[in-house]
């Protein structure tokens, strides 16, 4: 065994030798190309990555230039390198600097700055250098393979003044996943890497098993394949090149009920107040129906954070915090029976309706009964009314609520997406009696397959009832039954309140 000249990589100290026992030069990884997706690994190098092996690495050449460090008392930091033209032309979405950003975070590492790169060797070099310069680490994802754009090994050869040339045991890998020998042959070029690359094996995090291909570096530069699982795969099976245990990040969380510039001076005097040890993020979600803005707190300080936060707390106009609500199913009955008990005028009229719906539960059990449901929003006020009648009634129960999803010609994506959802969370059995002609059921007929009669409970615009009725529904006929506004009493403009209550 012969000691390695060079600095390995952060976090690993390695003693190389090639598979046949002789010393040879560091090199490192193939991976076909692809960005997001782009394009498939070759099937015998996706098998070698899913395997484990024997650990090998490889020796280096010293090294002129080492790699920066981070300061005492401050986190290591990252830049990643995204390379593909197709991510700037907007034809393929980019998820791996989010998904590196994340593991890079967990792991101790401060993300300072990403880039992305066309795939022109000048730029991928110009780039590399800059940041290998002022980061910690580099990664780099994409632009590794065997076709003509593939050109990562040869533009981070070029920023660092080397060449790039066969690796034994790369040249010993493509042969054995390929069967290819000729040097000029397109799969070779997997095996041409930067002269003073280092082979990083990693580790299988499902059986601990050693990968069979490794992952090319070069000094502070890591090369990453640009497939989302492959490179996924990589970073997870490679942590222990980054993990920082003296650095950990601690972040706080509140959510707001006002517009941001209402609480914009507060804003100011914390960031003030906490410029340097604090990092305070604004994020306005016009969209959400509980909160306006998210607030972020992130420090590498948990007493610093924690001053942070009950600074924003006291500070903030009194009653704009509020709780992040990220299961409102599970609270749905509690929440509608504590409208109905209010005494209120809507709490009366929701009491009313609560009592039609628990007699339909009384005389008919859940297989006999179904949910007329076109996303209008009286029906959706209905759908939870009855959920929240059945959650009280049958909290542990193996039947399903069933419902009647009426299909418009042209739906909302959101509606479609929540049908969805709830079917699979198990909450809601899809099906009932036929839809009327020009109308889809998610599922057609009826789940136990009978024509027997069936009460259906909805809301329809041509029958208004005066007061609770109950009407069996034959399959083919026009729906009828329970009519939620006539229970009501109230116009649709009403029913809004009673939405954002529930």
């Amino acid at each position: 065994m012969v000691p390695s000249p060079r600095f390995p990589p952060p976090g690993q100290s390695v003693l190389a030798v090639s598979r046949d026992g002789r010393v040879a030069r560091p090199i490192s990884v193939g991976w076909c190309r692809g960005l997001a997706g782009r394009r498939r690994p070759a099937g015998p190098m996706w098998g070698a990555l899913r395997a484990g092996g024997t650990l090998r690495a490889a020796a280096s050449r010293p090294m002129a230039v080492s790699r920066p460090t981070a300061a005492r008392g401050s986190a290591a930091t990252a830049g990643i390198i995204v390379i593909g033209d197709e991510i700037l032309k907007g034809q393929t979405q980019d998820t791996n600097s989010f998904f590196m950003c994340r593991r890079l975070r967990a792991l101790g590492v401060r993300v300072a700055r990403i880039s992305v790169v066309p795939d022109e060797v000048d730029a991928i070099a110009g780039e590399v250098a800059a940041f290998a310069a002022r980061f910690t680490y580099v990664l780099t994802s994409g632009g590794i393979g065997p076709t003509h754009d593939d050109v990562t090994f040869e533009a981070v050869a070029r920023a660092f003044g080397e060449r790039v040339t066969p690796h034994p045991e790369l040249v010993a890998l493509v042969h054995k996943f390929f069967g290819k020998t000729d040097a000029q042959c397109p799969e070779m070029k997997l095996a041409r890497v930067p002269e003073s690359s280092y082979l990083n094996y990693g580790t299988d995090r499902c059986t601990g098993g050693t990968f069979k291909y490794p992952l090319v570096s070069v000094r502070n530069v890591y090369i990453f394949p640009g497939i989302p699982a492959l490179m996924e795969r990589a970073l997870d099976g490679l942590t222990h090149l980054f993990r920082s245990e003296q650095t950990r990040f601690h972040t706080r969380t509140i959510y707001v009920a006002a517009d941001e510039i209402l609480i914009t001076p507060v804003l100011d005097q914390a960031d003030a107040t906490f410029q340097g040890r604090v990092s305070l993020g604004s994020y306005p979600d016009w969209a959400n129906n509980y909160y306006r803005v998210k607030l972020t707190l992130d420090s590498e300080s948990e007493q610093d954070l924690e001053e942070a936060y009950h600074f924003l707390i006291e500070k903030l106009p009194p009653g704009v915090v509020v709780p992040l609500v990220t299961d409102c199913v599970s609270l749905a009955a509690a929440e509608v029976y504590g409208l109905a008990e209010s005494g209120s005028a809507l709490g009366q009229k929701v009491a009313a309706a609560l009592r039609t719906i628990e007699e339909a539960l009384d005389r008919y059990s859940l297989a006999q009964l179904c949910v007329g449901f076109n996303g209008g929003k009286d029906c959706t006020a209905l759908l939870h009314l009855v959920h929240a009648a059945v959650e009280r009634r049958c909290p542990v129960r193996q039947e399903k609520l069933q419902v009647l999803y009426i299909r418009i010609m042209s739906p909302f994506p959101e509606m479609e997406q929540f049908i969805q959802a709830t079917v699979q969370s198990g909450g809601l059995h899809p099906g009932g009696p036929g839809p009327p002609e020009g109308a889809a059921a998610t599922a057609g007929g009826r789940p136990d397959g009978d024509t027997a009669d069936r009460p259906l409970l909805m809301h329809s615009d041509a029958h208004v009832h005066d007061g609770p009725q109950l009407a069996p529904v034959h399959a083919g006929e026009p729906l009828a039954g329970l009519d939620l506004p006539g229970h009501l009493g109230i116009s649709a403009q009403a029913l809004c309140p009673l939405l954002r209550a529930l």
